[in-house]
């Protein structure tokens, strides 16, 4: 059983998230009391809503025939495909914006083929832009998701299939899989696309697409109007806890049945998987490698500010790594004792966003402190908030195989405290903790979020430097900025995964 500190920390630290969180959330409600919705906030729930369900869709639906390909098909390089299938979720959301805009803006190469071909161009601002750019973060997302679920199916349901005789293995197979993890995933792409900023913020393209987390942006920065900002963070945090809750309803899937866990066959590979795959990977693929070339060969005369951002970005998505582990894994060695609730609170940042977080904690904490002053430290705080859900649920899976196989010998040989933090539990979760550090640490690096909200003119961190730059159309400088923002992220992520990786035993 944890120890009693481990207990009292787990309390403290879910009473601490959940206050943070609800307490946020009740001062925005207070805030936005007796203040109005606006037509304008109308059209902003409209376009969100809108924006998230056609993102979702076609998300999902184009994931169902590439999970299928790499699930049946067999080749060179499936395995780096694969990998690649995750590089989305750590690519910084203004670096995949700025390659998508090198390929498909008004300049892109494919408006110059459009041209040479004598057709008319097309814009990438308003709606299709926006659902392009979360398709491209979330295609991949789905796909790894699907994939796991078409891994999970036994390949003897496949043998039985095709001794049956059975018309359609899909039909009779893979559908009933696909029923059962589909809402699940839907809903959780749908929840991302809520709470998209950085993608309406670049490729929104004026008031007729502006979601309702960049009307917040809006109401504080440029209207400077608390109350209707808390009031519009006050309708996205319920939109959020009603989409969390059924995702939580609908993710607890029920199990495909039990095989041998021999190769499956019987679904042999189609004519289409190699166009499908092929398409995706240029999708996937061609806004990095467009970034690199635009930013290539400006790399090295890039102002000093950029540097300053760089490192100053690298510190805290560190320190917010740092406190999101550390975080996680008390709440995770507090669950696979048997405390209730620890989980619940460790998940409760899905609910809400990094920006409804920093409104609410400007709406607390104005008339005491500038908001110049908080910028950093909130964000470092903010950013290991919201990347706790993924930490844990990453830790929690060989946290109860470690609790499960070595509890009763830790116990008897009167390992507790720090030694056995040292000698047992770190070591045996040093892979996850690796992976989990490196992901908050990315996802932290690329943030761009309540930084835009509090910082000045000398706090600004690398992801803020680039939208800054790519505002004043100093493109050449933004694409370069843009690309020491991936290397940076990718090699904190590399950083931490590897040495997580080399400290298990």
């Amino acid at each position: 059983m944890a120890n009693r500190s481990v207990q009292i920390s787990a309390w403290a630290l879910s009473g601490g998230i959940v206050v943070l969180v609800l307490g946020t959330a009740l001062a925005l409600a207070v805030q936005a009391k007796g203040i109005g919705l606006h037509p304008a906030d109308w059209a902003a729930l409209r376009f969100t809503l809108i924006q998230a369900a056609l993102s979702t869709l076609l998300s999902v639906l184009l994931a169902m025939p590439v999970a299928r390909a790499l699930a049946r098909c067999t080749f060179w390089g499936k395995r780096a495909l694969i990998v690649l299938m995750g590089a989305p979720f750590l690519l910084p959301v203004i670096v995949a914006v700025l390659g998508l805009l090198s390929l498909y803006g008004r300049n892109g190469i494919f408006n110059h083929t459009l041209q040479a071909l004598g057709l008319p161009t097309v814009t990438i601002y308003g709606l299709h832009g926006v659902v392009l750019a979360h398709v491209f973060f979330n295609l991949p997302l789905a796909t790894r998701m699907l994939l796991n679920g078409w891994h999970a199916i036994p390949a003897e349901r496949f043998r039985l299939a095709q001794t049956l005789g059975l018309p359609s293995t899909f039909r009779h197979v893979e559908l009933p899989m696909l029923a059962t993890v589909l809402p699940g995933i839907a809903l959780s792409i749908f929840l991302v696309c809520l709470t998209s900023f950085v993608v309406a913020l670049t490729l929104g393209g004026g008031p007729a697409a502006t979601t309702l987390e960049l009307a917040i942006y809006q109401a504080l920065r440029f209207d400077f109007d608390p109350g209707h900002a808390a009031l519009l963070a006050a309708m996205q945090f319920a939109i959020c806890a009603v989409a969390v809750s059924m995702t939580a309803r609908f993710t607890l899937t029920e199990g495909l049945g039990l095989g041998l866990d021999r190769a499956s066959v019987g679904h042999k590979a189609h004519w289409v998987d190699v166009p499908v795959l092929g398409l995706v990977s240029l999708f996937l693929i061609l806004p990095l490698v467009a970034v690199i070339i635009d930013g290539t060969p400006a790399l090295l005369h890039l102002p000093a500010l950029v540097w300053q951002a760089a490192l100053r970005s690298a510190v805290m998505a560190l320190v917010a790594a740092g406190l999101s582990v550390t975080a996680a894994l008390i709440l995770v060695q507090a669950k696979v004792a048997g405390a209730p609730l620890v989980e619940g609170a460790a998940m409760l940042p899905l609910a809400t966003s990094g920006l409804v977080l920093g409104t609410g904690l400007f709406v607390l904490t104005r008339g005491f402190v500038r908001p110049e002053a908080m910028a950093l430290p909130v964000t470092v705080m903010v950013n290991a908030l919201m990347a706790l859900p993924f930490v844990f649920r990453l830790l929690l899976p060989q946290a109860r195989d470690l609790h499960r196989n070595y509890d009763l010998l830790a116990q008897t040989l009167g390992l507790c405290g720090w030694a056995r933090m040292r000698w047992l539990t770190l070591p045996r979760l040093a892979r996850p903790l690796g992976l989990g550090a490196g992901l908050a640490a990315a996802l932290s690096m690329g943030d761009l979020g309540v930084v835009a909200l509090f910082a000045g003119q000398d706090q600004a961190t690398l992801p803020l430097v680039v939208q800054r730059l790519s505002g004043a159309y100093r493109m050449d400088q933004a694409a370069a900025a843009a690309l020491v923002l991936v290397l940076c992220s990718f090699a904190l992520f590399a950083l931490c995964d590897i040495g997580g990786r080399r400290a298990a035993p």
